[in-house]
């Protein structure tokens, strides 16, 4: 518990037997229940999880890969039924340092957002291991997504490590979510359409000897398709519908 709120924390997990541990280990005392979704992995994830001698984690595993939005989803379906406050999300590749939960978390413990999210692009300084076709992907979304969601201010839209409120997370009809990749940007759509508010958090970037699943390539047109709808939906739902 952290300064009167429960805190769970979602985990993805997909084929990180060689991370997943530390990224557990590695949470600060105040998270009250953690999540790992084991998203139909073919390694040994779910059993190192197992192994883990931790009476606070909730393990889920996923028979097929179903992606990380559906992963979410499970995750965050399972916060709400233990009544969390405040629902972190990571994923498993130990990719995050746990110091920056409390900084992500504190905007919305003091009532200035909604939706924290880690922002590695407004500062050169955080970009780190970041490779350039990473960045100018990166970049590129955030624009767009910018133009989908209405958060003129947003930084770093595929950024995974995120905050929400229970409230919001309650309102934002989260059984409809894009199960795959983009189901970050389909979340900042549907916040906006609810208005709540969404705050960065500057973060540095680390990249060690895990895989990306992500195929650049084929990611950028399809999430670049999903903001397209987004942006028309949004557009309904506030100003043409209402």
């Amino acid at each position: 518990m952290y300064k009167g709120s429960k805190i769970g924390v979602v985990i993805l997990a997909y084929n990180v037997e060689g991370f997943i541990r530390n990224s557990i280990e590695k949470l600060p005392a105040f998270v009250d229940r953690i999540y790992v979704i084991d998203d139909g992995s073919s390694d040994d994830t779910a059993n190192v999880v197992k192994a883990l001698p931790n009476s606070n984690i909730y393990l889920a595993q996923h028979e097929r890969n179903k992606g990380p939005g559906a992963a979410m989803l499970t995750g965050c379906k399972a916060a709400l039924e233990d009544k969390m406050d405040i629902v972190i999300k990571l994923d498993g590749d130990d990719q995050m340092h746990s110091e920056q939960l409390e900084y992500l978390i504190m905007p919305i413990i003091g009532k200035r957002a909604d939706y924290a999210k880690g922002d590695r692009l407004s500062n050169p300084n955080y970009w780190g291991q970041m490779s350039r076709f990473r960045l100018v992907g990166n970049i590129l979304l955030t624009v767009l997504t910018r133009v989908a969601s209405g958060y003129w201010h947003l930084n770093d839209s595929q950024n995974g490590f995120v905050a929400i409120s229970k409230k919001a997370l309650e309102n934002i009809n989260i059984e409809t979510i894009y199960p795959y990749y983009g189901y970050l940007n389909d979340i900042l759509v549907r916040l906006n359409v609810s208005n709540y508010k969404v705050l960065d958090v500057p973060m540095l970037a680390r990249y060690g000897s895990e895989k990306s699943s992500i195929k650049l390539k084929f990611y950028i047109p399809k999430v670049s398709f999903l903001l397209l709808r987004s942006f028309l939906w949004r557009l309904w739902r506030k100003y043409i519908r209402a």
